[in-house]
């Protein structure tokens, strides 16, 4: 079984994640992107979908021209895990700069 995050452990990730904000009223953190049109974002989207296949953990996201919104959340633990920590880095290495 997937476990949620300590309240120790979820501090420690969001100081290693500082692009990513807790979402208010849910167990869950949201980033959003900006990029110089759609084809930039979608191909973001692409690299990410790839990421998140191979983790077997699969983001909440949305699209609107430039934009891409992103919430990570463990459905199987109803929160915040370290599945969403991982995916969340390595969403950041994609796109460090933006």
């Amino acid at each position: 079984m997937i476990a949620k995050l300590t309240d120790p452990e979820r501090a420690a990730a969001l100081d290693n994640l500082p692009s990513w904000q807790l979402v208010d009223g849910k167990d869950a953190i949201h980033r959003s992107f900006r990029f110089k049109n759609f084809i930039e974002a979608w191909g973001f989207m692409n690299q990410v979908a790839l990421l998140a296949e191979a983790q077997d953990h699969h983001p909440e996201w949305s699209n609107v021209y430039n934009r891409v919104e992103i919430t990570l959340t463990t459905h199987d633990c109803k929160g915040l895990s370290a599945r969403d920590v991982k995916l969340a880095q390595a969403i950041d290495a994609l796109a460090p700069a933006r």
